[in-house]
């Protein structure tokens, strides 16, 4: 897919507002044809899959994760900490959301309307009690009671098999995932075991986001695991699993997509081992940081590196946008997202402007009012983006430039196009909190001496000049954090 526009929804609280006891068999026909006008191409149902619930109590009621819940439900009970989704039993459907039977009945219905179906792998680890630690311990890193006794932490004896010692999993720049257990990368029985769980998935779904995507990484899983690796004798593979994984997969399924959650800059690597789209944090980054500069240079990257980044400001993951960026800075951002070449990711609640982070172990949401200036802003972007042209178009930079009398705020925006054929739309975002003047050129797409600019966020047509577009240049002003979306005629 090229371009695609990708929405996210957390399964198992979401489910909910379809009835308290709602499952995938009831979602109306009004919710997928809601999004195909909105000319979402992708659904992620995050959180589908069958937890390790017994190991909520132990895990889950830390201190942090208990000031999180509290700063995101006031009202929160135990009753609804419902675990991590990523502390995975098995690759079931969560009995939460349904059967085997009305994922695929759902999943026929989106692909009926035009939308492909994406779930989680999360490679890296399972649940801490997951049942294959009983029925497929070989493929999870073992460790032993020395290594334990220097790092209870890390290290643990898991209630389903006491007799034995393993490693959580882990992300090395932070403390381990305490309701998970370690997968080992280097076993080639670990890595077919997990090519299997994925060609059984592309029975289930037309792809998956993969969690945590650099972990899997040889150089990356020796760094985190040099101990236990040199201390058990276990070699470095010659090949990549993801490479291997991916190959074999899309040998029976081409079509399958494969997203990776990946940072640290080994998004590019990724994308060479085989996967469609990597996220794009960098550019969230510095959009958050109205790092306008850093923002032009990012989208200087080469266009095959570009189509493949997951461009987005706000998951499941992140602060919500709106929270972190400011409302109207927030809408500036979507702007830019929602207008260059890539994924375009968009989280459910987002289209709202809802601004509480809700942490993925609780069950139930805060009631939140909708923003009617977020909401009607997404409309009208939504509706402008589903033109053909951002999907199938020629996307390229414009230069803006100073409008006169010394004034630099054409600093402060940002241009590009987008050609297919003899159409032409010119996008124009001012990212700062100032009113911007500026003038930009581009070719124009007849040869008439009129040329009319109909803003599609607004409905506003404007009459101007053949010549003044050349030289010396359409003149630009816009409000703080406003935007132009300029189809030519």
């Amino acid at each position: 897919m090229i371009n695609p526009k990708l929405y996210e929804v957390n399964s198992r609280v979401w489910i909910k507002r379809f009835g308290e006891n709602a499952n995938l068999s009831d979602l109306p026909d009004d919710f997928i044809s809601n999004l195909a006008s909105s000319g979402i191409n992708i659904l992620w149902l995050m959180g589908i899959w069958e937890t390790c619930t017994g190991i909520i109590n132990k895990y889950c009621f830390e201190v942090d994760l208990v000031s999180s819940y509290s700063r995101a439900l006031k009202d929160w009970r135990d009753e609804d900490v419902i675990g991590s989704p990523y502390s995975i039993n098995r690759y079931e459907i969560n009995p939460l959301l349904g059967t085997r039977d009305d994922l695929l009945s759902f999943r026929k219905r989106l692909n009926k309307s035009g939308i492909k179906l994406i779930l989680d792998f999360a490679a890296n680890h399972f649940g801490a009690d997951s049942l294959l630690i009983k029925t497929n311990p070989e493929i999870f890193l073992q460790a032993d009671e020395e290594l334990m006794q220097r790092d209870s932490y890390t290290f643990f004896r898991p209630s389903i098999a006491p007799d034995k010692v393993f490693a959580h999993g882990r992300d090395p720049l932070f403390p381990p995932w305490k309701d998970t257990i370690q997968v080992n990368f280097f076993s080639e029985q670990t890595r077919e075991f997990l090519t299997g769980l994925l060609l059984q998935l592309t029975e289930l779904c037309d792809g998956v986001r993969c969690d945590m995507a650099m972990l899997p990484l040889n150089n990356v899983f020796y760094n985190t695991w040099v101990g236990v690796l040199n201390k058990f004798g276990i070699p470095k593979p010659q090949n990549e699993f993801w490479q291997t994984a991916i190959t074999k997969v899309k040998t029976k399924k081409k079509d399958f997509i494969f997203l990776a959650e990946a940072y640290w800059d080994l998004e590019w690597n990724l994308q060479q081992l085989g996967f469609d789209f990597t996220y794009d944090k960098r550019l969230t980054d510095r959009l958050a940081a109205s790092d306008i500069q850093g923002v032009k240079l990012h989208l200087d990257a080469g266009m095959d590196y570009q189509l493949k980044s997951a461009r987005f400001i706000e998951n499941h993951d992140e602060e919500r946008a709106v929270a972190k960026f400011g409302k109207y800075r927030s809408l500036a951002a979507a702007a830019v997202i929602s207008t260059i070449p890539g994924m375009r990711f968009y989280h459910d609640g987002q289209f709202e402007g809802k601004r509480i982070k809700l942490p993925v172990q609780l069950g139930r949401e805060p009631v939140e009012k909708p923003s009617k200036t977020v909401s009607n802003f997404y409309t009208k972007l939504l509706s402008a983006t589903n033109n053909k042209i951002f999907s199938e178009g020629e996307w390229s930079k414009l230069e803006p430039f100073s409008a006169g009398g010394g004034n630099q705020s054409y600093e402060n925006m940002f241009a590009w196009q987008w050609k297919l054929k003899d159409e032409r739309c010119v996008i124009l975002i001012n990212y700062s909190e100032n009113t911007s003047l500026c003038r930009i050129r581009f070719n124009i797409p007849n040869q008439n001496d009129d040329v009319l600019l109909t803003d599609l966020l607004t409905g506003k047509k404007y009459k101007r000049k053949a010549k003044e577009i050349l030289i010396p240049g359409l003149f630009i002003e816009l409000k703080s954090y406003h935007t132009h979306i300029f189809l030519v005629e």
